[in-house]
């Protein structure tokens, strides 16, 4: 990202922090109904370690059921690509998966997988398969036309199309893919939390309302806020650099890489 599209969203970001710290001490607002900025960041400068810890365990929940859902989302979109009747049997299923809400699944997570880190892998899993298995088996289709025959023509064997074809045209959309499920990863790994768990940033957020601490549960929410972004961020950047034919370089790089030298050929003497 340029550093003049870092400037717009600061600055935005600043303007609403200080117009909700204002109003909180202008109106004069009860801090358990909207806590003000700078007594957050107090608890959040207060409550480091404890937040930290809790954010890691529920980022480990989330990058597992991550992991999980785009290899199973992948693996179904490649026996789709070779058995695409098989479209047919499943993407129902997986609509209605995807249609039912990850809180009404959750007790029946608890009660199948115990009050371990399973149930919670598992509904970050199930809210972040639907994205990655449509974007597989879209890329895993956009091959263009006369590829295939191409490839077929030089000898090359159904795996090596699929690696070396199939992979490189879907690789955009199965990072788009990346990006949506990592955030709905968090979220599902919360979501777990909110019905099962002594630890993570669910718990800390179910317990904080109990006892209407709401300094403490916008800290939660700023602490969550901020490994989704760092996850979203880090595939962001992964993208970039693996996808790379999508990506040409910035004018800048282009002003900085060395131009080629101009050969000047000498007038040959009379």
């Amino acid at each position: 990202m340029k550093r003049r599209d870092i400037i717009p969203p600061v600055l935005f970001a600043v303007a609403v922090l200080l117009l909700w710290e204002l109003s909180c001490r202008y109106f004069n607002v009860k801090e358990y109904l909207l806590p003000a900025p700078s007594k957050i960041a107090t608890v959040l400068c207060a409550e480091f370690s404890s937040l930290l810890h809790h954010s890691m365990l529920t980022l480990i929940e989330a990058l597992i059921g991550f992991a999980v859902a785009n290899v199973g989302a992948i693996a179904l979109g490649m026996v789709i690509l070779f058995i695409p009747t098989s479209e047919k049997a499943v993407m129902p299923f997986a609509v209605a998966l995807k249609t039912t809400p990850i809180v009404a699944m959750a007790p029946l997570l608890l009660i199948w997988l115990g009050t371990g880190m399973a149930p919670k892998v598992a509904a970050a899993a199930l809210i972040s398969f639907f994205p990655a298995l449509v974007n597989s088996i879209k890329g895993f289709g956009a091959v263009q036309e006369g590829e295939v025959d191409l490839f077929r023509v030089y000898g090359a064997k159904r795996h090596q199309i699929l690696f070396k074809l199939r992979f490189h045209r879907a690789a955009p959309y199965i990072f788009s893919a990346f990006k949506v499920s990592s955030s709905l990863a968090i979220v599902g790994a919360i979501v777990g939390e909110f019905v099962g768990a002594n630890e993570g940033i669910g718990y800390v957020i179910l317990v904080s309302s109990y006892h209407l601490d709401s300094p403490k549960m916008f800290a939660a929410l700023v602490v969550a806020a901020a490994a989704g972004t760092m996850l979203y961020g880090i595939i962001a950047f992964l993208d970039r650099k693996m996808v790379f034919w999508l990506n040409p370089p910035s004018d800048e790089a282009r002003l900085e890489s060395p131009s080629p030298r101009k050969v000047t050929k000498r007038p040959k003497n009379p």
